[in-house]
């Protein structure tokens, strides 16, 4: 989870997809770190999940 965060706090801008090929984990298991790190709030979608959206670090 700490990897993905990271990532996510170097590139707001990185889709789930480029996390995936990263990580080179399935797309499930980002989709599981990235839901605990918003429930924990420690990061925040802004716009839209599929179109030019980007990640808040809230930390």
């Amino acid at each position: 989870m700490e990897k993905v965060f990271e990532l996510i706090k170097d590139n707001p801008y990185i889709t789930r997809q480029e996390l995936v090929d990263k990580l080179a984990i399935k797309a499930s298991a980002i989709q599981k770190h990235i839901e605990k790190l918003k429930a924990q709030k420690r990061i925040e979608r802004v716009g839209s999940s599929t179109f030019g959206g980007h990640w808040e670090i809230k930390e």
